[in-house]
């Protein structure tokens, strides 16, 4: 079981509570009893390369030029119930009951360029390496480090 997602004071039920084409999400997480929060990006379904079988590859017979060797399958992602990446947060969600928990999106986008242009942006707006009593977030990018503005 799980807390719905909210955006704009809606609960999200399902991928038709979405506007058409959304690609994504950039949401918070918060845990209420400590008050703090994560901030992460979330894609509403993946698009999976898979190798063509010999049955697919048929359709190709007597095409000119070269033929693909993949497809891409698209998968609904586990938006639903996912809590996040990182470890301290899940955690607390193993262990804690889901009611502590707030499940927030605060944007939807359309690709996966604006998905994480939007999630870094966030994440230095809200300054979740140098506020750490307030964010479970420890880098940005995976370039920008909450040790390295310890001091």
């Amino acid at each position: 079981n799980f807390m719905n997602w909210i955006y704009r004071d809606k609960e999200i039920l399902s991928k038709d509570d979405f506007p058409e084409g959304t690609y994504g999400f950039v949401y918070k997480i918060t845990h209420t009893p400590s008050g703090k929060s994560y901030l992460g990006k979330k894609v509403l379904i993946h698009n999976k390369k898979t190798k063509l079988t010999k049955k697919d590859l048929l359709m190709y017979e007597g095409v000119q030029g070269r033929k693909p060797t993949y497809k891409i399958v698209q998968k609904d992602s586990n938006w639903k119930s996912y809590y996040g990446s990182n470890k301290p947060l899940l955690e607390l969600v193993q262990t804690e009951s889901l009611e502590n928990f707030k499940r927030e999106i605060l944007i939807l986008c359309t690709t996966k360029k604006q998905l994480t242009y939007y999630e870094t942006q966030a994440l230095f707006t809200y300054r979740v390496l140098e506020e750490d009593n307030k964010w479970f977030n420890d880098n940005i990018l995976g370039k920008f480090f909450r040790k390295d503005f310890e001091e």
